[in-house]
């Protein structure tokens, strides 16, 4: 017989016993004698049964499923983030529903809703784009939701998040360029995730102006991605690179390591040399980043922790449990692409 056709009803014919009996044995009811559980079970066995999983958890208002809403699967912070949140998934027998948004937050949205109709238990977002109108929609569908890397903005509050602290971490950037000898150092950051955005470049005006040095809007470029949610950071790396050369910059912070590695290809078509005519500071501390030529000096966010936190943090929240936000502290990591400017 067809393992996904046999049902409780083929069994119960087969033993000669009701429905309500194959049900309870193959629940291990005490209400069924051992000897006849057992039966029951070994015929079931030998049909192939299989249990329907979601009816399963149907019954039990949990589906034991998770959606999760990331940028892009190309992203490679997302990625890690992503094994992560499975680790602790597989452990807990949880399943997980995997969609892109694209920078998109109308599309997350409806991602968020579709998970909805299906049932999901929960929903984790690593985006960055859940806020203003988009927290009133979670709450209208009391949509159990954690967010990473979002920190959350004043109407957000009612929202769990587990974050990497990026302004702390933009300052060690810019500090560790400062204590190189650098003085003026661009910064190239993005469009299209504004509050991370936000948090960097705020970091690097302070850090700079700690220091007594007055921030040169000519050192700035942003990418011009707002609207274009699938823009590639390497790419924009790679254009915004030459606007910046003009202003001496002799150092570069950047919005992350797809920026800087764009930039490290801007500085070989133009051939400059990294570190002795510009130096270099990613951020994400991405896979990619140690093997790039030269090693990338980046921040190091804990992406794998991100996503484990994350998940557990839903589980608790399922179970009932209190929960708190959390920001964990983010780690500079020198590599090759860092040095004092020439001729010091």
């Amino acid at each position: 017989m067809n393992r996904r056709s046999v049902s409780i009803q083929d069994i119960a014919e087969a033993a000669g016993v009701s429905h309500s009996t194959v049900s309870r044995a193959l629940h291990d009811s005490d209400l069924i004698r051992p000897e006849v559980r057992q039966r029951i079970q070994q015929i079931a066995h030998e049909m192939g049964y299989t249990p329907n999983a979601v009816a399963q958890s149907l019954k039990g208002q949990r589906t034991n499923t998770i959606g999760l809403v990331i940028t892009s699967i190309a992203d490679p912070f997302a990625g890690r983030v992503v094994r992560g949140i499975e680790e602790i998934a597989q452990a807990n027998r949880i399943s997980l529903l995997l969609s892109v948004s694209y920078n998109d937050p109308e599309l997350e949205m409806e991602i968020i809703e579709t998970f909805h109709r299906r049932r999901v238990d929960g929903v984790i977002s690593a985006t960055a784009q859940i806020r203003g109108p988009y927290v009133e929609r979670l709450a209208q569908i009391k949509m159990p939701t954690v967010l990473i890397n979002q920190q959350a903005e004043s109407e957000a509050d009612r929202l769990h998040s587990v974050d990497a602290d990026d302004y702390a971490g933009a300052r060690q950037a810019v500090e560790h360029l400062l204590e190189l000898g650098h003085r003026k150092i661009g910064y190239l950051g993005v469009g299209n995730r504004v509050q991370s955005n936000r948090r960097r470049f705020a970091g690097y005006c302070d850090t700079l102006s700690s220091a007594g040095i007055a921030v040169d809007a000519q050192w700035v470029r942003i990418a011009p991605t707002v609207n274009n949610p699938r823009a590639d950071d390497v790419l924009d790396g790679q254009a915004m690179l030459p606007e910046l050369l003009p202003t001496g910059v002799t150092a570069v912070f950047c919005y992350n390591d797809q920026i800087a590695v764009g930039v490290l290809m801007a500085c070989r078509e133009l051939g400059l040399r990294v570190p002795e005519h510009l130096s270099v500071v990613g951020y994400d501390d991405v896979d990619l980043a140690s093997y790039v030529t030269p090693p990338l000096t980046t921040i190091h966010q804990p992406k794998l922790r991100l996503g484990a936190i994350a998940m557990q943090m839903l589980l608790d929240i399922l179970e009932g449990k209190a929960v708190q936000s959390r920001i964990l502290p983010n780690e500079l990591v020198v590599r090759a692409s860092t040095a004092p400017p020439a001729g010091q």
